[in-house]
C-alpha cells in the first residue's frame, strides 16, 4: 500500500490527495495517510529526516521508493499507477502540463505564499501588510496572464484535464479564500471570468470540490 505522510490542510498535500482521487484511489483502502506537519510535528523526526531531509509535507511511500515534492510525486502518480487514462501522456500534453507546474512554484505562489503565511502563520504584530498587499496584487497579475490563456482553451495545458490544472486550482482556491477573509489586508481581487468558468469546470468534471471543500481551512492566529 502507499503511504502518504501529511496534514490534508497542506496545500501540497491537497495536490497529492487530488491526483489520487482522480485515479480512483481511497485513503485507507488504496493508500494511507499519516498527519504531518505544524500542530502533528514528525516532520522533524530523525525517521522523518531520513526520508525527506527538507522536513516538509508531502512525503510518499511506495515500496522502496520514497518521493518528496509535490509535483514530482504528482507525476510519478500518474505515470505508474494511471491504468485508465485520466490524464493525457502524450508528449506534448505532458510538456504543457509541466510547463504550468513549473509555473505554478516558480511564479505564481511565492507572492501568493508571501500573502498567505502573513495573514494565518504569523502574528499581528509581526505582521508586514504592505508586503501581505504586495503579494496579493501581484497575484492578481500572474492569474491575469493565466485568465487570457483560459480564454482560448478549457483547461490550463490544452483540451483536457491535467496535473498543471490541480496545483493552478489549488492555489486560485487558496486566492479566493484570503481575499474572502481577509479583504482589508489583500485589496481588490481581481474579476477574472474565464477563472470562475474554468473552476465551474473542475467541479462537476473532477473531484476539485471533495479536496477544497473539506480541507481548505485558513486559522488566524489572533
Amino acid at each position: 500500500m502507499l503511504r502518504l505522510w501529511g496534514r490534508q490542510s497542506s496545500i501540497n498535500v491537497q495536490k497529492v490527495l487530488w491526483c489520487l482521487a482522480e485515479l480512483g484511489y481511497k485513503s485507507g483502502k488504496d493508500f494511507e495517510r499519516i498527519d504531518a506537519g505544524l500542530e502533528f510535528g514528525i516532520n522533524h523526526s530523525p525517521e522523518y529526516l531520513h526520508k525527506n531531509p527538507n522536513g516538509l509535507v508531502p512525503t510518499l511511500e511506495d515500496g522502496d521508493v520514497v518521493l518528496w515534492e509535490s509535483n514530482s510525486i504528482m507525476r510519478y502518480l500518474a505515470g505508474k499507477f494511471d491504468t485508465k487514462q485520466r490524464f493525457p501522456n502524450s508528449l506534448l500534453a505532458q510538456s504543457q502540463s509541466n510547463k504550468w507546474l513549473d509555473w505554478q512554484l516558480s511564479t505564481m505562489w511565492p507572492p501568493l505564499r508571501g500573502t498567505f503565511l502573513g495573514l494565518t502563520r504569523t502574528r499581528e504584530a509581526e505582521r508586514n501588510y504592505v508586503a501581505i498587499k504586495k503579494g496579493y496584487q501581484d497575484t492578481n497579475v500572474h492569474l491575469a496572464m493565466l485568465d487570457t490563456i483560459l480564454s482560448k482553451q478549457p483547461f490550463c495545458s490544452g483540451g483536457q484535464f491535467n496535473l498543471g490544472d490541480i496545483a493552478l486550482a489549488l492555489c486560485v482556491n487558496r486566492w479566493i479564500l484570503l481575499h474572502e477573509t481577509f479583504p482589508e489586508q489583500t485589496g481588490p481581487k481581481a474579476s477574472l471570468d474565464n477563472i470562475n468558468q474554468w473552476l465551474k469546470r473542475l467541479e462537476t468534471q473532477t473531484h476539485y470540490s471533495d479536496i477544497t471543500e473539506t480541507q481548505l481551512n485558513i486559522v488566524k492566529l489572533d
